[in-house]
């Protein structure tokens, strides 16, 4: 059975009467399970993970653009996390059984039925971009919803009404390689270091300005790899918010481990992690060897050794049968 996945970000994190009857909306639809909600109050977002064959997926993902329209102002949101849409981000991700040109012409396809029939102002992003800098998240989402409505002279539709704008923002939409967001915590409580740690190790790095006044770009330690530094009010906590775009170049190992040598240098120190939505188990198992000290065990017994490691629980207890895709499926 081929199965694709869905990771919509809803700039919700406040109301949960709204979460449910989005989630509700997920859930109407035959065939598609809804595995997972990641509910954040002070980003103001909520990150659900459905997954089912392509076409419910599709239609689910639909239902939910529909419902968003119609319970989300975004005229009225505030949050800690950029956003520009109601449906802030809506990417698809092949597991098995469905090539990415498949998927693509799927998610072109729910385009233009969200265009028709709700309205709502789309970009394409990742694989389906119609350019090399609209692959980029942060390109399209740069001044977020406050840029609205004169980004659109500069930065065209693809899909949508641009007269919606106002109640539902701007939502991007397309296919991508699986995702890992997780967020580094720290000993500290000044959001600087923070940031200065996510320009040290994101792929896109810092600008410095020399003394003729000339820019250049410094890349961080890591392609694939985009970061920011920020206070979370939810938990009191400053962190290094991540998104590893192909964990083949950039895993959670990798990352962590460099997180804790700069904040070393900047004399602060990582004292756990959270982890938003779900993670493969290989990820988790790479970690249980490299903290049992680089020795194979059991698979329980690794991911003990990398939820202990990694600090996964310092906020919450991290369960892996409710965070780990394979396990879910």
């Amino acid at each position: 059975m081929p199965l694709l996945e869905c990771v919509p970000n809803v700039s919700e994190g406040q109301s949960l009467e709204i979460i449910e009857k989005l989630a509700n909306s997920i859930e109407s639809v035959e065939g598609v399970n809804l595995l997972h909600q990641d509910i954040g109050s002070a980003a103001n977002r909520t990150v659900f993970t459905f997954v089912g064959e392509p076409e419910p997926v599709m239609e689910a993902a639909f239902q939910l653009f529909k419902c968003c329209f119609s319970l989300i102002d975004m005229s009225l949101q505030k949050g800690s996390h950029p956003r520009q849409g109601a449906i802030d981000v809506c990417p698809f991700i092949p597991l098995k059984g469905i090539s990415d040109n498949e998927a693509m012409e799927l998610t072109q396809t729910l385009a233009k039925r969200i265009e028709k029939e709700i309205g709502t102002p789309i970009y394409l992003y990742e694989e389906n971009a119609k350019s090399q800098a609209r692959k980029n998240l942060a390109y399209l989402r740069k001044g977020e919803y406050e840029s609205l409505p004169e980004k659109f002279e500069k930065l065209p539709l693809d899909y949508g009404n641009i007269s919606n704008w106002k109640k539902c923002g701007v939502s991007t939409m397309g296919v991508r390689k699986m995702l890992i967001a997780f967020n580094v915590n720290l000993d500290t409580q000044e959001v600087a270091k923070a940031k200065k740690i996510a320009e040290l190790v994101r792929e896109s790095g810092m600008v410095v300005v020399d003394s003729y006044g000339d820019r250049e770009r410094i890349p961080g330690r890591f392609k694939s790899v985009k970061a920011l530094g920020w206070y979370i009010r939810d938990f009191d906590k400053v962190q290094v918010s991540y998104n590893l775009t192909d964990i083949e170049q950039a895993g959670i190992l990798d990352v962590f481990i460099a997180t804790k040598e700069e904040a070393q240098k900047l004399n602060c120190k990582v004292t756990g992690c959270e982890l938003v939505g779900l993670v493969p188990v290989s990820e988790l198992t790479k970690a249980g060897v490299y903290f049992n000290g680089g020795i194979p065990a059991a698979e329980s017994s690794l991911l003990k050794s990398a939820i202990y490691g990694l600090g996964l629980s310092e906020i919450e207890e991290f369960i892996p049968k409710n965070k780990v895709i394979e396990y879910l499926i």
